[in-house]
């Protein structure tokens, strides 16, 4: 069987293809080696790899009420444990919904993986499923490209999105902690979230988008607003108003990086400033710039 362990040129579908038979995106099937099993409820246990951090108590039960009506149309995918357990790499939504509609087992495939194999499945899984939270998404991707070397590129490709979809996803993670729990909340959309990035105080900004209910569009004017020195901003001394062209190159290496970046000077010379919120940003930067990862 090909492993995670191979070198990395043989990118990212084919080797979860590898893992799963298939072509290349992540789905269960039952096939000639891997036939479906009906494994008791009471031997299953949540995934240690699993992205997902909140379960909706709602999307459960209405997930129970189609399961009790239809069962369960798609398989779990489990690897066995040593004391006759089994470990879930994808479907603990089901799992919980099979509990909650009082079923005594469920259909599964039984796959032997190790810790690598698993951990990037349950990511891959989730990802596809689409109804991860924007920061759930964000750090699926994160794990991908840092513990698997994964590309955006090759994320993009294996998941349907588009590149500057992850990337876009991944910039969400520059975010202070307080403006990440407004987003988890549901306060702030992921469309707010990004727009509050090129912000200097993107809490602050983010407690005025709650307080007066803005929408996305009205966020970016009002950061873009104070980025120039405007409401809610320091006034800048006359004359000192920044180039478009510089705003436009600040956007551009926010966007490449995922960290706030702000560049002053003048034709002769200037500074680049790349804001950090804590000590693991700061050494993925410098990781970045040390490796060339900034050219993804």
């Amino acid at each position: 069987m090909t492993t995670l362990d191979e070198p990395r040129k043989r990118g990212l579908g084919r080797g979860l293809s590898a893992l799963l038979g298939e072509p290349v995106a992540v789905a269960v099937v039952e096939s000639a080696t891997h036939p479906v099993r009906h494994l008791p409820i009471e031997q299953l246990r949540p995934g240690r790899f699993q992205p997902r951090r909140h379960f909706a108590q709602d999307g459960i039960d209405d997930l129970a009420q189609s399961v009790r009506e239809k069962g369960i149309l798609q398989p779990l995918l489990v690897r066995q444990l040593a004391n006759d357990s089994f470990e879930i790499i994808a479907g603990e939504r089901r799992w919980r919904a099979a509990q909650a509609a009082q079923l005594h087992d469920v259909p599964a495939i039984v796959r032997t993986l190790d810790d690598r194999e698993a951990l990037e499945l349950a990511l891959i899984e989730n990802l596809q499923r689409q109804d991860l939270s924007p920061l759930e998404e964000a750090d699926g991707y994160q794990r991908l490209m840092q513990e698997f070397s994964h590309t955006q590129e090759e994320l993009g490709r294996v998941l349907g999105k588009s590149r500057s979809h992850v990337a876009n996803m991944l910039r969400l993670l520059a975010l202070p902690e307080a403006v990440k729990k407004l987003l988890e909340q549901g306060h702030i959309s992921a469309g707010h979230a990004r727009a509050l990035l090129t912000a200097a105080d993107p809490l602050a900004l983010a407690q005025r988008v709650v307080a007066q209910g803005l929408n996305v569009r009205q966020t970016e004017k009002m950061a873009q607003s104070i980025a120039r020195g405007g409401e809610a901003g320091e006034k800048k001394p006359s004359g000192a108003e920044k180039d478009t062209d510089l705003i436009a190159l600040e956007r551009s290496l926010s966007n490449l990086i995922g960290l706030h970046v702000t560049i002053e000077g003048q034709s002769k010379g200037g500074s680049l400033s790349i804001h950090y919120n804590s000590l693991e940003q700061l050494d993925d930067i410098i990781a970045r710039l040390s490796s060339g990862g900034l050219r993804e």
